[in-house]
Parts: C-alpha cells; structure tokens; sequence
C-alpha cells in the first residue's frame, strides 16, 4: 500500500469555529490546490495577502484527507507541483462561507440618502476647501 501523499492547503482562522479553506472560483464550481510544497504554498498565501486577503495558516495534510473532502463539499481539486509558480485570479470572490476573525460585518447604512447623492455632496464640500 502506497502512504498517502503529504500536501499543503490554505487556511483562514485555523484551528477556529469559523475556519475556511481556501479555493478558486471556476465557474460555478470551487477548486481547492494542494500544494506538494510549503514554500510554493506560503508564496501563494502572500500574494493573497497582497490582493487584501487576511492571513492564511499553511496547513500539512494528507492528499487522501483533502480529496475525500472535496469530493463531500463538491469543490473540485487541483495538485500544484512543486516548483511550479501558482498565481492567484486577479477577481476574488467578495462574500465568503467564512468570517475573518475579529472582523464585524460592515453596518447597515441607515441614510435614506443613495450613494451617489452623497458622493456628489462630498465633492461639492472638497471644492469648497
């Protein structure tokens, strides 16, 4: 019997009640990457946090582990060789299944006033300065 591949996948608020594993959109289906390399897998997490994602946690875990899981949250799979220079999408997907920790929602904006009224209004007074 083969062991199980060892790889590295992408977490937010690890190890929390409000955790989140990292995945692509493609379409209208959700891809995981699993990373055969920590350092490919951390250089990725970076260039999230350069696209204002939070921080991600660079979890080792077994291959198997993370197919199965694919296979019962119906997301799709990709394994990232390592070596090979994983770039994330340049759109991001806005709401997540996941909260960032320590984060509250934005609050309900309770102005009868539409954006762009108000946006109008800003600039009227930055003229005035």
């Amino acid at each position: 019997m083969v062991a199980p591949m060892r790889v590295f996948v992408l977490l937010f608020n690890a190890r929390t009640e409000n955790e989140g594993i990292h995945t692509i959109q493609v379409g209208d289906r959700n891809k995981l990457l699993m990373f055969e390399s920590e350092d490919d897998a951390t250089r990725f997490a970076l260039m999230l946090e350069a696209q204002d994602f939070p921080p991600a946690t660079v979890e080792r875990m077994d291959s198997e582990e993370v197919e199965e899981f694919c296979s019962g949250a119906g997301y799709d799979w990709e394994l990232v060789p390592d070596g090979a220079l994983a770039v994330p999408p340049e759109s991001n997907v806005e709401d997540t299944d996941w909260k960032e920790e320590g984060k509250n929602p934005p609050p309900e904006s309770d102005s009868e006033i539409p954006d762009t009224e108000l946006e109008r209004i800003r600039r009227q007074f930055e003229g005035l300065l």
